[in-house]
């Protein structure tokens, strides 16, 4: 599925990160990708991440899934909205709605949640701290834009979700399927079905917080370091006041903290690893029986395509003209040679042939072995 009438270069110089757009239907072809049975099977597995909130007056009520088959038809007239994390991990057709919003670079795209309301549900005013796009799958929904939010912004007491305690309507559209929404970090949005049938697909992207990224990275370095690396001051003079911690003190204990979280090509590595690192590690993804070089040479000499898991992140960092890291579902893999061309493939096409002249390479056929070992790639046998 891709793009028809949609300007990259003019969106992300106006909009990304800016204000709302609504996009009128910029597909070649819309096809909804998933039907509303298939998404409530998803619900009902232990390994899929769903919720179910339910609507009485201006209450919301969340479940928490997996949910039992049985709860679909306890529903009544009151509106509802099942919600479905990471669909693109399990279904390849939702997975490919991903492909045309490669404009963004890989480490900020995070999942495809997929929604399913009945007539007026929704999940209630809110803000995300991350961009999102809004595709109308199925039905109608009526998106009502709001103004810039933050964690200061007041609040429901509610549990488990995050409902404003004030919204004001600034902007209001309807969308059709097939229709896109933009909406920024921070701006206030409310979503409500509008008839029957109404599925929305969120494509969300990641934006790490200054906390998030200070307290993992030192939470990497911790355990490299040891108890004899310490403060010590050899210069120790005589000094007025005991009571003082004298700038010679503060200079050297900050210099201790900041020469090593300043060191960019270890925050690179760290980051690269951390960012690709899937969004349910837990989940184990390699096949019943690995795979031995020779056989996988074998098999990528007749030409059988290879395909990236939609679960598992690629990325690279280019070091220099003749070295880059490849990352890898949280591991960092050196590349050289025709190492490079391979990992910037991999990264940049969801499925791929190998160039027979590649496969002369030890070296490239380990890598695509360790990869598949581990559930990373996998052959495309349809």
């Amino acid at each position: 599925m891709q793009f028809n009438n949609f300007d990259t270069t003019a969106f992300l110089r106006d909009y990304w990160q800016k204000r709302p757009l609504l996009i009128k239907n910029p597909w070649q072809s819309w096809r909804n990708p998933l039907s509303p049975d298939e998404l409530a099977g998803l619900a009902c597995e232990d390994h899929v991440e769903s919720r179910l909130i339910t609507q009485s007056s201006d209450d919301w009520n969340a479940e928490h899934g997996p949910l039992p088959e049985t709860r679909f038809g306890e529903l009544g007239k009151s509106p509802w909205t099942l919600l479905v994390q990471a669909v693109d991990q399990h279904v390849a057709d939702v997975a490919a709605l991903i492909e045309p919003f490669r404009f963004i670079p890989n480490w900020r795209i995070d999942d495809v949640m997929v929604s399913f309301a009945s007539d007026g549900g929704g999940v209630g005013p809110h803000f995300d701290h991350y961009d999102v796009f809004l595709i109308q799958g199925l039905g109608r929904r009526r998106w009502q834009i709001g103004g810039m939010c933050d964690d200061q912004t007041a609040l429901r007491s509610h549990e488990d979700l995050l409902l404003l305690a004030e919204f004001e309507t600034a902007e209001e559209w309807i969308l059709d399927p097939g229709d896109m929404l933009y909406i920024p970090p921070g701006i206030a949005h409310n979503g409500v079905a509008v008839g029957k049938n109404c599925m929305t697909y969120s494509i969300g992207f990641r934006s790490p917080s200054r906390k998030e990224l200070i307290g993992s990275w030192c939470d990497d370095l911790l355990p490299e370091m040891t108890d004899d690396d310490r403060y010590c001051d050899p210069d120790l003079a005589h000094q007025s006041n005991p009571g003082e911690i004298p700038a010679t003190a503060i200079d050297r204990l900050h210099a201790m903290v900041t020469e090593k979280l300043a060191d960019r090509n270890d925050f690179a590595k760290w980051f690269g690893e951390y960012s690709s690192t899937p969004k349910y590690p837990e989940t184990d993804w390699r096949p019943e029986e690995p795979i031995e070089t020779d056989h996988l040479r074998g098999l990528l000499n007749a030409d059988h395509p290879l395909l990236r898991n939609p679960a598992s992140r690629f990325s690279f960092i280019r070091e220099s003209a003749d070295k880059l890291l490849l990352f890898v579902d949280g591991e960092s893999f050196p590349c050289t040679g025709d190492e490079i061309p391979l990992a910037e493939m991999l990264c940049a096409q969801d499925q791929f042939v190998i160039d027979s002249a590649w496969l002369e390479s030890d070296e490239i056929v380990v890598l695509l072995a360790g990869l598949y070992n581990r559930g990373s790639l996998a052959f495309d046998w349809s």
